[in-house]
């Protein structure tokens, strides 16, 4: 490729919206260009580098025994509500209806489709296992597209689906799946961690997502520094060390507290440690066809995890409810204790059978000292928050927090969608049963902007090795200069009659700008044919770092090779 040829009008300027470096480089280098809210075209640039690392997640795929297929973009409504799906999933799935007034879905993934497909089409256990995927384009309705690439409401993505007559064989290919997956991130040079995570509106029994470590991550992961434990932070369990005083003994009884409604206050107020204080945190439930207020319990040193507590009740959300709006339906706020009435209760599991406890005795200016929950009929589940310096419950060893940017995310379904859409397959004694099956995706359109994210400098992108658009830019320094122009002509067709992928800046612009195009674009190596070129010497820069060395041009063909 000529430069003075390719389609890539870059830019000084970033959008106004755009604050990370991905969204920035990508933008001014151009790779895409934005359309609509959270919609984004790929320039020639953008979809090289697209391609190239879809190409990657193919031929791992392939190697791994998947077989792709290619699914419709638009998807019959009448199959998310088989599954369930078509309420539950909110506002982020887009609903449309045809001139014939027939509904339609723009599929942000495809479980119910691929069930489809597979129904009635594989009969027998024989047929099994089988893994089906797609790299496609999605749509989900995003409320803030934001970030370019990483928060879009269009990407690219790839998702597969496996089919099983076992749980156990279901589990062998989730852990292939686990591996090929790896790989994957290996070879476009990311440094990654794979986490347990929340299964969210995908559902399922497990499932694990891979993190590209990035300071911008939108995610919060947990990460064991003494063993391989990593968790996201929605999903995150911590060793419960605490240990009651033996010295700490408190007669049970309401004790007038007055104006005196934070746990910060209690503490200081009684003179006594956080984890000795029930914090009750009250929070609007949203269900497909009511809402109700829920009141959770976690002990007094610890955040409620909302994603945790949303799972808890099994809510579509959760919402944040006003005071106001509380002491309307009789909650007395900051003084609320675990034996109000009326309302759902669900307790942190950090407080079974703990004693010698403080909480709200449901009253305004009073709380309950002495409270025990041993022999309470309460709803107990894990709601808490998982913080840096918390210990691993794998290895005692210490959690910290980093930041992650989900590229992928791989789920064991079971047979929810099976049994929904009624798919079902002969066994080995031949009765009917529901496929077992597993989900995975990976967002192949995200990756472009996560390279970016873990790669780039003051100046524009890095691209690894295996997603640079072109490793080599032969940059004429002066056009006008036909010693160079012939040296530097003469190389790039060596070059491309070597297979290399190379681009020639063949363009009548200054040398700085040229340089500048090299530095925000991001090619591998940069050769300058320039006054050096007298001396018999041609330079190349390296991008990483920018390192320079001077090569004799005799031995330049020999020196790209060996890059």
């Amino acid at each position: 490729m000529r430069f003075s040829k390719l389609f890539a009008p870059t830019t000084k300027e970033a959008p106004k919206d755009a604050v990370l470096p991905s969204h920035i480089y990508l933008v001014r280098g151009a790779f895409i260009a934005q359309i609509g809210s959270g919609i984004y075209n790929f320039l020639p640039l953008g979809n090289i580098v697209l391609q190239k690392i879809r190409a990657i997640v193919k031929e791992e795929l392939d190697k791994a025994g998947c077989q792709e297929v290619l699914l419709g973009f638009v998807t019959p409504s009448e199959l998310w509500r088989e599954s369930g799906r078509y309420s539950k999933f909110g506002k982020e799935l887009l609903r449309f209806r045809d001139r014939k007034e027939n509904e339609f879905v723009l599929g942000p993934t495809h479980e119910e489709a691929m069930v489809d497909l597979v129904r009635n089409r594989v009969r027998s256990y024989k047929q099994l296992p089988l893994n089906l995927y797609q790299i496609n384009t999605k749509f989900r309705d995003e409320a803030r597209p934001r970030y370019g690439l990483l928060r879009g409401r269009e990407f690219l993505m790839k998702d597969g689906y496996s089919f099983h007559e076992s749980v156990e064989d279901m589990q062998r290919e989730y852990a292939l799946m686990e591996k090929t997956y790896s790989t994957i991130l290996e070879r476009l040079g990311l440094d990654f961690r794979v986490v347990e995570a929340d299964s969210g509106a995908i559902g399922g029994s497990g499932s694990k997502e891979f993190m590209v470590l990035a300071d911008n991550g939108e995610d919060d992961i947990v990460i064991c520094k003494s063993c391989d434990y990593a968790a996201n932070v929605e999903a995150a369990v911590a060793k419960d060390e605490f240990v009651p005083d033996d010295e700490v003994e408190m007669s049970s009884g309401d004790f007038h507290t007055p104006d005196v409604s934070s746990i910060e206050d209690l503490s200081n107020f009684f003179k006594i440690g956080k984890a000795y204080l029930v914090k009750a945190v009250a929070k609007k439930a949203i269900y497909e066809d009511r809402e109700e207020i829920v009141i959770f319990f976690i002990r007094g040193d610890r955040e409620l995890q909302e994603t945790k507590a949303q799972n808890s009740v099994d809510a579509l959300e959760l919402e944040d409810i006003g005071d106001e709006e509380l002491e309307k339906a009789g909650v007395p706020v900051g003084f609320i204790g675990p034996d109000i009435e009326g309302f759902k209760i669900v307790v942190d599991e950090t407080l079974k059978d703990r004693d010698n406890l403080i909480c709200g005795a449901n009253r305004k200016d009073y709380h309950t000292i002495g409270y025990s929950f041993k022999d309470k009929a309460f709803d107990f589940a894990d709601l808490s928050l998982v913080q840096a310096g918390d210990k691993c419950a794998k290895c005692g060893g210490e959690l910290e927090i980093k930041k992650g940017i989900e590229v992928g995310h791989i789920f064991q379904l079971g047979t929810k969608y099976s049994e929904a859409l009624n798919a079902t397959f002969l066994d080995r004694e031949g009765k009917a049963k529901p496929f077992v099956m597993g989900t995975y995706g990976i967002g192949v359109s995200r990756l472009v902007a996560v390279v970016i994210e873990q790669h780039h400098d003051e100046k524009g992108c890095i691209w690894s090795e295996a997603t640079a658009p072109f490793k080599f830019d032969i940059i004429i320094s002066n056009r006008k200069d036909s010693e160079q122009l012939a040296f530097a002509t003469k190389l790039y067709e060596e070059m491309q009659e070597a297979g290399l992928s190379v681009i020639l800046d063949d363009r009548d612009e200054r040398f700085g700008y040229k340089m500048g195009d090299f530095e925000l674009i991001g090619f591998s190596y940069a050769i300058i044919v320039g006054k050096s070129l007298k001396e018999g010497e041609v330079e190349i820069v390296k991008r990483a770092g920018l390192e320079r060395e001077r090569v004799p041009v005799n031995e330049v063909m020999q020196k790209i090779r060996e890059l």
